[in-house]
C-alpha cells in the first residue's frame, strides 16, 4: 500500500503528465494514463479536473463531460473547466444547461463563464438571473464578474443597465471600458461613447490593442481626426506592434475622416497584410469616392494572391455602382459566383445596388428574386431603385410585396414610397403614409420625406400649397426642397413665385449654382434676356462659376468622357458627322431645337450649333457608332439634362431603334420608342 507521501508525489507527476500531453494535443497517451487512473479506482478531484482540462483542451469535450459526470463529488473548477471547454467549442447552450444541474460551488470565475455564455447566444434574461446571484452572492464587484456583465449587457443592447452596473462599481479596466465603447457604437449612441472615451483617458493607463482599436472606432464614428492622430501617435511612441487589428482600426479611422492617403499610408507599412487590411483600405477610397483606385486595390489585392470575402466584393460592387461601370460589375458578379460569395447577402445588395446605380433596373430584381435570403435593405433597394428609374408602379408593388412579406418599413423606405407617389401625382396616398403609416410603424418623418412631399405637391401643380409645406414642416432651410420647388416653378412658367424661391435660396446659399441656372433659364424662356443678363452680372460679383456638363459612356473596357462643345476628341470628324445625320432624321419627325436653353443672346443658327455639342449628345452618337445595331446605351451626365437634349433623344431612340437611358444629377431617364419613364417631369 502506498504512503500518503507516494500517493501525493504519484498525483503530481499524473497532473503534470496530463498537462504535457494536452499541451502536445496527444490524445492516445492521455487516455492511457486515464484508464491508468481508472485502474487504481482512487478519486481524486484534483487529478479528475485535469483529465476534465486536458480532453477539453484537445477538443473533445463530451469525453470531459462523461468524466465530471461520473466524479462522486466536484467543485467550483471543476464547473469551470467544463464550462470552459464548452466555451471553447462554441457548445455556450450546453454551457449554461450546465447550471441546471449544478452541484457544485459557484465562485467568480463560474459565474463570468456563465455571464459570457450568456452574451454568445444573446440571453439576456440568463444574464441577468447570472448578475443578480452574483450581487446576492457578493461577487458582483470582482473583477471577472464585473467585465463578464458589463460586456453581456453591451452585446444584448441594454447598454442602460451596462450604464447603471459602470456608475456604480469603481476600479475597472481597460476591458472594461472597451465593451462600454464598443456597445455604444454598436447603438448608433455617439454621446454615450465620448463619455467614456474622455473618462478612459483620464482613468486608465495602459491600454491594450483592443483598448486602441475601440478608441480609433468611436474616432471614426465621430470622424474626430484630432483625437484619432493623436491616439495614432500614442501607439507610435510606445512602440505598439502594428497588428492586422489595430492597422485596420486605423485605415478605417482615417478613411471616415476623409482622409483617403492617411488611411493608404497607415496601410502600406503594415508588417502583415490580410483580407480584412485590404478591404478597410479600399473601403476608404470608396468612402471618399475614390472609385477607380478602390478598383485598382483589388485588382492589387489578387495580384498579391489575397482572396476577397464578401464584405470585399460588396466594396468592389459599390465602387462600381459609383462609376455606373457595368461592365466591371458584370466581371465582379461572375468572380462572386464562381468563388461561391453570391450567396450571402451583402454581396446580393451590393449587386443590386450596384445595378440600379448603372441604368440596369432589370438585372437589380433579377438578382433580388433569385437571392436565398433579403432584409429590409433588399426591398429598400427595389423599391428606390424603380423610384429612381421613374418605374412607380413597380416601386409601390414591391412595396405592397414588402409588407405582405412581414418585412417592416424603414425610414429608408418611406423615401422610395413618397418618391414613387411623386412621380404618378398621387397626393391624397402620399399624405396618408406620411401622416399616418409612419406612425403605425413607428417611424419618425425626416427631411427627406418632406422634400418627397413637397416634390409631390409640385407634380400636381399645387405650388402655393407646396411654399407654405416647406414653411410649416420646419424645413425653410432646405434647399433641396426650395429648388424642387423652383424647377417646377419653370416648368409651370410661375415665374412670380420662381424669382421669389431663388431668392430665398440664394439667401440661404448664396453661391449655389443650380438656382443661377434655373433662374437664367427663366429668364430666357420668358425672353427676358435684361434678366439673364443680371443674373449673369451676380455670378461673376460672387465668383460663381457653372460646372461644365460632363457625360460619359463605357463602350466595351473603356470609359469614353465628353464635355459640352468639345471638338478635341480623336473621333470628333465621325461624330459631328453622325450627329448631323441624326438631327436631320429627327427633324423629318418634328424635331425643333429649343433655344430656351441657350443662355446666350446670339444668332439662332449659332444657338443650333452649340444645342448639337451637349455632352450627352456627343456620348450617345458615339455609342450609336461603336455599338451593335439595337444595343442598348447607357449615359451618365453630371448635370441636369436639359429639354433640349431631352426631346432629342426621345426622338433618336425612335428612328434608331434603340433603348437608351440617361442618369442625370436627378434621376434616371430610361427611354424607348420614343417615351421616357419621367414622363417629361424631372
Amino acid at each position: 500500500m502506498a504512503s500518503p507521501g507516494g500517493a501525493a508525489l504519484q498525483r503530481h507527476a499524473a497532473v503534470a503528465v496530463l498537462r504535457a500531453v494536452a499541451a502536445a494535443g496527444d490524445l492516445s497517451k492521455g487516455k492511457a494514463l486515464h484508464a491508468r487512473i481508472i485502474k487504481a479506482a482512487h478519486f481524486d478531484v484534483v487529478l479528475h479536473n485535469n483529465l476534465i482540462s486536458f480532453y477539453a483542451e484537445c477538443g473533445q469535450v463530451g469525453l470531459a463531460r462523461k468524466v465530471f459526470d461520473a466524479m462522486p463529488f466536484r467543485n467550483a473548477v471543476s464547473g469551470n473547466l467544463l464550462m470552459s471547454g464548452y466555451a471553447s467549442s462554441g457548445r455556450h447552450k450546453d454551457s449554461l444547461a450546465l447550471l441546471r444541474v449544478v452541484d457544485f460551488g459557484l465562485n467568480e470565475y463560474v459565474l463570468s463563464a456563465a455571464v459570457a455564455a450568456s452574451t454568445h447566444v444573446r440571453s439576456y434574461d440568463m444574464g441577468r438571473q447570472c448578475h443578480g446571484y452574483a450581487v446576492k452572492a457578493g461577487l458582483a464587484e470582482q473583477a471577472y464578474v464585473c467585465n463578464a456583465v458589463l460586456h453581456m449587457y453591451s452585446q444584448c443592447a441594454h447598454m442602460e443597465d451596462a450604464v447603471k452596473v459602470f456608475e456604480n462599481v469603481s476600479g475597472f479596466d481597460a476591458f472594461a471600458f472597451n465593451s462600454m465603447i464598443n456597445g455604444f457604437l454598436d447603438r448608433g449612441q455617439l454621446d454615450g461613447s465620448v463619455r467614456i472615451v474622455t473618462a478612459m483617458v483620464g482613468e486608465v493607463e495602459k491600454w491594450d490593442h483592443v483598448s486602441y482599436v475601440a478608441v480609433l472606432g468611436h474616432c471614426a464614428s465621430m470622424k474626430d481626426l484630432v483625437l484619432g492622430g493623436q491616439v495614432h501617435a500614442q501607439t507610435l511612441k510606445r512602440r505598439l506592434e502594428l497588428n492586422v487589428f489595430l492597422g485596420s482600426a486605423l485605415v478605417d479611422m482615417y478613411g471616415k475622416c476623409d482622409r483617403a492617403h492617411d488611411a493608404q499610408c497607415a496601410f502600406d507599412v503594415l508588417p502583415e497584410k490580410n483580407v480584412v487590411s485590404w478591404t478597410a483600405v479600399m473601403t476608404a477610397y470608396t468612402q471618399n469616392e475614390l472609385y477607380e483606385d478602390a478598383l485598382q486595390l483589388f485588382l492589387d489585392m489578387e495580384m498579391e494572391e489575397v482572396k476577397p470575402n464578401e464584405f470585399t466584393y460588396a466594396v468592389a460592387l459599390r465602387s462600381c455602382a459609383g462609376l455606373a461601370a457595368l461592365r466591371n460589375g458584370n466581371a465582379l458578379s461572375a468572380c462572386a459566383l464562381k468563388t461561391g460569395h453570391w450567396v450571402h447577402l451583402v454581396v446580393g445588395n451590393a449587386l443590386m445596388n450596384m445595378y440600379s446605380k448603372s441604368g440596369s433596373i432589370e438585372d437589380a430584381w433579377r438578382v433580388f428574386v433569385s437571392m436565398p435570403l433579403c432584409d429590409v435593405v433588399s426591398w429598400n433597394l427595389i423599391i428606390t431603385g424603380y423610384a429612381h428609374h421613374g418605374l412607380a408602379r413597380e416601386a409601390m408593388e414591391a412595396f405592397h410585396c414588402m409588407l405582405s412579406a412581414g418585412e417592416a418599413p424603414s425610414y429608408v423606405t418611406f423615401v422610395g414610397v413618397l418618391s414613387a407617389c411623386a412621380q404618378l401625382g398621387l397626393v391624397d396616398e402620399g399624405f396618408y403614409y406620411l401622416n399616418t403609416m409612419m406612425k403605425e410603424v413607428g417611424v419618425k418623418p425626416g427631411k427627406e420625406h418632406y422634400t418627397c412631399m413637397v416634390g409631390l405637391l409640385c407634380r400636381a401643380g399645387r405650388l402655393d400649397e407646396a411654399e407654405r409645406f416647406i414653411v410649416n414642416n420646419c424645413i425653410g432651410t432646405d434647399v433641396v426642397a426650395w429648388r424642387s420647388l423652383l424647377s417646377s416653378c419653370q416648368v409651370y412658367r410661375n415665374y412670380g413665385l420662381g424669382h421669389r424661391v431663388a431668392e430665398q435660396i440664394l439667401q440661404l446659399k448664396p453661391n449655389d449654382i443650380g438656382t443661377y441656372v434655373l433662374l437664367s433659364n427663366m429668364y430666357a424662356k420668358a425672353n427676358r434676356w435684361d434678366g439673364v443678363v443680371k443674373v449673369r452680372k451676380q455670378m461673376r460679383e460672387r465668383g460663381v462659376r457653372k460646372d461644365p456638363g460632363v457625360s460619359w459612356i463605357q463602350v466595351g473596357s473603356d470609359v469614353h468622357v465628353f464635355t459640352s462643345e468639345d471638338k478635341v476628341h480623336p473621333q470628333m470628324d465621325q461624330i459631328t458627322v453622325k450627329l448631323e445625320e441624326l438631327i436631320n432624321q429627327i427633324k423629318s419627325i418634328g424635331y425643333v431645337p429649343n433655344f430656351d436653353v441657350v443662355l446666350h443672346d446670339i444668332e439662332d443658327e449659332q444657338k443650333e450649333e452649340h444645342l448639337m455639342y451637349h455632352s450627352e449628345k456627343l456620348a450617345l452618337a458615339f455609342g450609336l457608332i461603336h455599338t451593335p445595331k439595337g444595343a442598348t446605351i447607357r449615359i451618365m451626365k453630371n448635370l441636369r439634362i436639359c429639354d433640349d437634349c431631352h426631346v432629342a433623344i426621345k426622338l433618336i431612340s425612335v428612328v434608331t431603334g434603340r433603348k437608351i437611358i440617361v442618369r442625370d444629377a436627378v434621376r434616371f431617364h430610361c427611354i424607348d420608342g420614343g417615351v421616357c419613364s419621367c414622363d417629361d417631369y424631372w
